[in-house]
C-alpha cells in the first residue's frame, strides 16, 4: 500500500491534529500512542465498523462518522467496515436481552442504505469500504474455536452489560460472547491504526487492540465519541423514541426539528454535528454564554449548517426562508408532498374515507396508524385548508378532499389530489 507523508510529522502539526481529534471525543486510548503514530508522518488506517441494522442514519449515528471525516481531512485513510456478517450475530452492547438475528436479505438491504448515506458524510478520497463477511464468512469451526481461545469468560464478564445480566440471572448466549472477538478480528484483518466507536463500543474496540497485539501487530488506538441526546433533550437519539433528525430527511424537516432543540443542548450540538474546527465551536459557545448570541439565533445557525451539510451549500438558507414564510408570515408553503386520495371501493366506506386514514397515508412517519391519526385530530393538531378539524370521525368523499391542503402540526403539509 502506498504510504503518503502527511503534515503530521512536525510537533506543532501533531498537536493541532490531536486538538481537532480530541474535540467532541470521550476517551482516547492512548494519547501517547496516537501522538507517536501521528508523528510518524504516514497516513493512519482509521477503522469504523457499522452493523447495518436499520434503514437510515440519524444525527446521533453521524457523530462518529463526522469524526472519521475529520481523520480524512487530516490526510488519513477511513476504513469503513460494513458488518454484514456481525449484523446477523447481533451486537450485545447495551442490551438487556439477546437480540433477534437478522436475515441476510435484511442486512443487505440495510447495508445498501447505510453506504449511500455514509457517503454523504465521508470523502471519496482516502476511503475503503469493506464487508466483514469477506473474512468472517469463510471461517470454519476450527477457526472459530481458535479465536474463542484468545480470551476468557472472566474477561468477557468485565463488560458492564454482561456482568449486569449475569448478576440479574438474564440469559447470555455464547454467540454474544463471540461478538467482541469477531469485531476485534476485523481490526486484525484491516490492520487498523485507530478504531472509532461510541462509548458503548469501548470493550469491543479494546478487544481488537488485544487481538492485534497477539497477532504481532501494533495495537490500535481507540477513540470513542459520546451518544447524542435527541430532540427531547433527555434520551439518546433513537428512531424508536421518535426524537431523531435523519440525515436523509428533507431540508425543511431537518430545519424545523432543530429549531425545537432545548437551549442548553446548543454547545453540544455544535460540537458533535457540524464538523467545525474547535476555534469556531469555541467562538459560538463563548457568544452563547455571554449572551452575545441568543439561543434562537444559535438554533437557526445550527439548523442552516446541518441542512447545508446534507443537502448542499445554500439549502439551509432556503429552508430557513421557507420556514419563515410559513411560521412567521403564516403562508402556505410553495412546495409540499402530494397525496392522491384513494378511490378504491375497498378503501372507501359508503363512498367516503375517514380523515384519520388520510393522515396515515399522507404522513406515515408521523402517523403510523389510523388510531394515531384520530389522536392527532383529538389534540387539535390537524387542519384542512387552514381550519382546525374538530371531529375525529370526519369522513369525506374523494371529491370533497381533492384540491385541499392537509396540515399536521407545524411542519407536515400535503396537497390532496
Amino acid at each position: 500500500m502506498e504510504q503518503r507523508r502527511t503534515s503530521g510529522a512536525s510537533e506543532p502539526a501533531v498537536r493541532e491534529q490531536l486538538r481537532i481529534l480530541r474535540t467532541g471525543a470521550v476517551e482516547l486510548i492512548t494519547e501517547a500512542d496516537l501522538t507517536r503514530k501521528l508523528a510518524a508522518g504516514r497516513p493512519l488506517r482509521v477503522k469504523l465498523g457499522i452493523d447495518p441494522t436499520a434503514s437510515d442514519i440519524h444525527l446521533g449515528f453521524a457523530v462518529v462518522l463526522r469524526k472519521l471525516r475529520q481523520f480524512q481531512e487530516l490526510g488519513h485513510v477511513a476504513v469503513l467496515i460494513i458488518g454484514d456478517f456481525t449484523a446477523q450475530v447481533g451486537d450485545p452492547s447495551g442490551k438487556s436481552a439477546t437480540r433477534p438475528r437478522l436475515s441476510k436479505e435484511e442486512v443487505d438491504a440495510y447495508a445498501a442504505t447505510y453506504v449511500e448515506q455514509a457517503r454523504r458524510i465521508l470523502l471519496e478520497d482516502h476511503l475503503e469500504i469493506r464487508r466483514n463477511s469477506e473474512w468472517l464468512g469463510v471461517m470454519g469451526i476450527e477457526d472459530v474455536l481458535r479465536l474463542a481461545a484468545r480470551t476468557t469468560v472472566a474477561r468477557m464478564l468485565e463488560r458492564d452489560d454482561f456482568s449486569r445480566r449475569y448478576r440479574d440471572g438474564v440469559a447470555i448466549s455464547v454467540m454474544e460472547f463471540l461478538y467482541p472477538l469477531l469485531q476485534g478480528w476485523d481490526s486484525v484483518m484491516v490492520e487498523a491504526d485507530v478504531e472509532l466507536g461510541g462509548t458503548d463500543q469501548l470493550f469491543n474496540n479494546l478487544m481488537g487492540r488485544m487481538l492485534q497485539e497477539q497477532e504481532g501487530q501494533e495495537g490500535q488506538c481507540v477513540l470513542t465519541t459520546p451518544l447524542l441526546e435527541g430532540l427531547d433533550g433527555v434520551n439518546k437519539m433513537s428512531k424508536s423514541l421518535g426524537n431523531v433528525v435523519g440525515i436523509a430527511e428533507a431540508p425543511g424537516e431537518q430545519y424545523g426539528k432543530l429549531l425545537s432543540l432545548p437551549d442548553d443542548l446548543m454547545p453540544r450540538y455544535f460540537t458533535l454535528t457540524t464538523g467545525w474546527h474547535p476555534d469556531r465551536i469555541d467562538e459560538v459557545a463563548t457568544a452563547l454564554a455571554s449572551g452575545a448570541l441568543a439561543p434562537v439565533d444559535a438554533k437557526r445557525l445550527l439548523a442552516r449548517t446541518v441542512v447545508d451539510l446534507y443537502h448542499g451549500e445554500g439549502a439551509g438558507a432556503e429552508a430557513e426562508a421557507a420556514f419563515d414564510r410559513v411560521f412567521r408570515s403564516h403562508e402556505v408553503p410553495t412546495e409540499m408532498a402530494e397525496l392522491v386520495v384513494p378511490t378504491d371501493p375497498g378503501v372507501l366506506r359508503d363512498g367516503r374515507i375517514r380523515l384519520d386514514r388520510v393522515l396515515a397515508l399522507a404522513f406515515p412517519s408521523a402517523v403510523p396508524s389510523n388510531k394515531e391519526g384520530r389522536r392527532k385530530i383529538e389534540q387539535g393538531g390537524v387542519r384542512l385548508d387552514g381550519e382546525v378539524v374538530e371531529d375525529p370521525d370526519l369522513a369525506l368523499t374523494p371529491g370533497e378532499l381533492t384540491g385541499r391542503t392537509l396540515q399536521l402540526g407545524r411542519r407536515n403539509w400535503a396537497r390532496l389530489a
